[in-house]
């Protein structure tokens, strides 16, 4: 029996794996920054900037010094922090003008063959996100691009943040399936580690662009995951979908 045999169900990492979160909200920034005179402020360094909050921001709900804050009010935090940053007063946005620049994180569009592939997935396995995002960005996300997930589940459902190991247990238990039923897949590898380290299977896809053309990490698989493929659409033909 290969380790895919026992396999019911594939979730997947989302903001790199599944949609290309640099240049949608580099896409929806731009307007905003020239809007407000700041054309000299590249919006895919906005972009990276923002992002880089990301992970210190959970890091606080994932110590207990905070108590689990969904990521909608993470990224709208970070947004006031990183317009700071650049020398932005975020009143200048109002507060409208804030709240639809934080959905850009909604509105991220997938890469080019993710939504045929997750399709032809979807024919053998149950497909949902195992995201850090909130189910209303998830279900957003999902309803403007077209993602056909069998179940929209968020970092609510946990109450845990990815890599720690509540997320990936609780998300199993939700579904009703054993860990070793479940295979993440992802284009990281510290996330797919920390889910081998939870008894999932493991799948790794490629997304070499996902911080922009100079990036440097993720580039390989760090270990012998249990698939790795170069897409979506490669990886549904190695699982027989």
């Amino acid at each position: 029996m290969t380790r895919f045999e026992s396999v019911k169900a594939l979730v997947f990492d989302v903001f790199g794996t599944v949609v290309d979160w640099r240049e949608g909200v580099a896409r929806d920034a731009a307007p905003v920054l020239a809007k407000l005179g700041r054309r000299d402020i590249d919006p895919r360094a906005f972009a990276d900037a923002w992002r880089k909050r990301y992970q210190p921001a959970m890091e606080e709900c994932r110590s207990g010094r905070r108590a689990f804050t969904r990521l909608d009010v993470l990224h709208r935090e970070n947004l006031e922090g990183v317009l700071q940053d650049h020398g932005i007063d975020p009143a200048m946005l109002g507060e409208a003008g804030l709240d639809d620049l934080n959905r850009a994180w909604h509105r991220l569009d997938p890469w080019p063959e993710a939504v045929a592939g997750l399709t032809r997935l979807k024919r053998k396995f149950i497909i949902a996100p195992l995201s850090n995002g909130n189910i209303a960005l998830m279900t957003n996300m999902a309803k403007r691009a077209g993602i056909p997930w069998d179940a929209i589940l968020g970092a609510e459902v946990a109450q845990a943040y990815k890599p720690q190991p509540e997320a990936y247990l609780r998300t199993a238990e939700i579904l009703g399936i054993k860990p070793d039923e479940l295979c993440l897949v992802a284009a990281h590898n510290g996330d797919l580690k920390a889910a081998r380290g939870c008894g999932l299977a493991t799948a790794f896809v490629t997304r070499p662009t996902e911080h922009g053309p100079d990036q440097t990490t993720d580039l390989a698989p760090s270990e012998p995951w249990d698939a790795v493929a170069r897409d979506f659409q490669d990886l549904a033909h190695k699982l027989g979908c």
